[in-house]
């Protein structure tokens, strides 16, 4: 090789070299203006592993939740290994040492028992006592720490160390304060739930006795007069009760809640004949948005009901459904009797009882699934009918929707 080309080949791999040099150093430059200085990073990384643990412990102390749990809560305090319990069971368990689980229930029972947090030193974790293998084991102490539920003891946090010092009992004691707060919150999801279910049995038992008695009555009228037209009407009867009562679902799609109350309808025109009108404009685009089961037919009701009924002549019930960017937007209008205001307010603040069950229910549901702001939009005045309307967010994660009815 030539000396020129000796000296160009020397240039290329200094070139080289800086190049990667300088995209080494831009590497680090970047990765320091996106996470910042340390403090920041490892505030990223606590706040991070926090996150993926509430997702998993949603619903609660169990084996599936703490399994997925128990890796981000060890790295939040970094401590070798550690376990998770429930009041009678080790749910989980991450680190070093795992022959050191079959002993975390003994170490857990007096914190069970008394609710305060302790340490277990090297007389309790003793690697011959559970078969530990491990020639370097650094489980020779374990912090025990209760999660409460309220006044209850409902598990223990278990972190095992080498030494367990001041600052592992803090820190032990704080997740589980952490852990804890993620039960209390799975235990108000619960409770949320059967509050749910309660007013939806509520709202089966409004229809019952009501609705029930006068569709029998008026199939009845046509048995001997109009057999097939009986025959109709007991068939919409049963579709209309089995999706009623159905158990499946707290939530069903805006088409199926409306294929019932077109039920509903023609079983009480059924009874009322021409005097009871209803016209519909429902936009398709929203006729999949899942929506709280039994959402519009008490409202449906409450108009044929409360409008219809409590006047002479000709009633008429309106349902329209418009399509928004982010919400199905729902309306009942009847030019009925109409209510004063200040009973509709009493009813849906609770204070009030009688006939208007469901529409307190509906209420209720609607600002329990959605919040606040998504709760029934009520318009009336006495002798001026009734508007009701509901806006349902077109997009809702988690909600799972009943199948529908054959």
């Amino acid at each position: 090789m030539t000396s020129d080309a000796l000296s160009l080949a020397v240039l290329v791999l200094v070139l080289l070299a800086g190049a990667a040099a300088g995209t080494a150093a831009w590497r680090l430059w970047r990765s320091r203006r996106d996470f910042g200085s340390e403090a920041e990073r490892a505030s990223y990384t606590i706040l991070h592993a926090a996150s993926q643990a509430g997702r998993s412990l949603r619903a609660g102390l169990d084996p599936e939740g703490a399994t997925k749990a128990v890796r981000h809560l060890r790295s939040m305090i970094g401590s070798p290994a550690l376990a998770l319990t429930d009041e009678s069971r080790l749910l989980a368990w991450d680190g070093a040492g795992a022959a050191h689980a079959s002993a975390v229930m003994a170490l857990a029972a007096k914190t069970l028992a008394q609710g305060r947090t302790r340490v277990a030193g090297p007389d309790e974790v003793d690697c011959q006592a559970v078969g530990c293998r491990e020639p370097e084991c650094r489980l020779h102490s374990a912090v025990v720490a209760p999660v409460r539920a309220g006044s209850r003891v409902v598990g223990t946090v278990v972190a095992f160390a080498q030494d367990a010092g001041a600052g592992l009992v803090r820190a032990t004691g704080e997740l589980a304060d952490w852990v804890a707060t993620q039960a209390e919150l799975a235990e108000l999801d619960r409770s949320r739930t059967l509050l749910m279910e309660a007013e939806v049995r509520a709202l089966r038992a409004q229809i019952s006795p009501h609705f029930i008695y006068n569709s029998l009555n008026a199939i009845a009228s046509y048995i001997l007069t109009d057999p097939q037209r009986a025959r109709e009407l007991v068939v919409e009867f049963a579709d209309f009760t089995r999706y009623s009562f159905r158990r499946h679902g707290d939530f069903t799609t805006l088409a199926e809640e409306l294929r019932s109350i077109d039920r509903y309808l023609l079983l009480e025109r059924a009874r009322f004949g021409e005097r009871l009108q209803v016209s519909l404009r429902i936009a398709p685009e929203v006729l999949g948005t899942a929506i709280p089961f039994l959402s519009l037919q008490p409202l449906v009701e409450n108009a044929v009901r409360h409008g219809l009924e409590a006047r002479e002549g000709v009633g008429h019930i309106q349902i329209t459904a418009e399509d928004t960017p982010h919400e199905a937007l729902v309306r009942v209008e009847d030019d009925g009797a109409g209510m004063d205001p200040e009973r509709v307010r009493e009813v849906l603040a609770g204070r009030a009882g009688g006939d208007h069950v469901g529409l307190r229910n509906v209420d209720a549901r609607l600002r329990q699934v959605y919040g606040d702001d998504h709760g029934l939009v009520v318009e009336t005045a006495p002798g001026e009918g009734t508007l009701i309307t509901l806006r349902i967010p077109k997009s809702q994660p988690g909600h799972e929707v009943g199948p529908p009815l054959d």
